[in-house]
């Protein structure tokens, strides 16, 4: 089975590699889609985010990472996939992430979506506080995946 992991990944964090490490314990397969949101202001380019997620899970053969601009169900739908994961940190994310579950649910009700919710470890690292550490020229070591870095496109 394939599952579809959503997000800009604006940059794909140590976080966002645990999600696709324990999700690869339940799916044959994972598809990262990096999101193209013309709203959304991103540091690194859509080519740079798909570079760097792809980088991060090369050791991964199951795992593929495209770019998307359309509706998260729709490229489920398109591409024959029910299930979304998705990376909880606290009661915030999962409050949010659960009304986009609910509404894909309404939009297709064969789209599911299951939660990893962090562990300690990782439950502090958003790519909000990894770029803010890249712009100012601080230690990435332990928000990214080892061996990642950024700016090395």
């Amino acid at each position: 089975m394939t599952a579809f992991f959503p997000g800009s990944f604006d940059p794909f964090t140590a976080g966002h590699y645990d999600v696709v490490r324990r999700a690869l314990k339940i799916f044959d397969k994972i598809i990262i889609g990096v999101g193209v949101n013309a709203d959304k202001n991103t540091l690194f380019s859509e080519k740079e985010r798909i570079h760097y997620a792809t980088m991060a899970t090369k050791a991964f053969h199951q795992v593929s990472v495209v770019g998307y601009n359309e509706l998260t169900v729709d490229f489920c739908r398109a591409n024959n996939i029910t299930t979304i994961i998705r990376g909880i940190r606290s009661t915030a994310d999962y409050d949010y992430e659960n009304t986009i579950a609910l509404a894909n649910h309404f939009i297709d009700n064969n789209i599911d979506t299951i939660y990893f919710p962090s562990y300690p470890e990782h439950s502090f690292i958003c790519s909000s506080v990894v770029r803010d550490i890249y712009k100012h020229g601080g230690n990435l070591s332990g928000f990214l995946p080892e061996g990642m870095e950024l700016g090395k496109g």
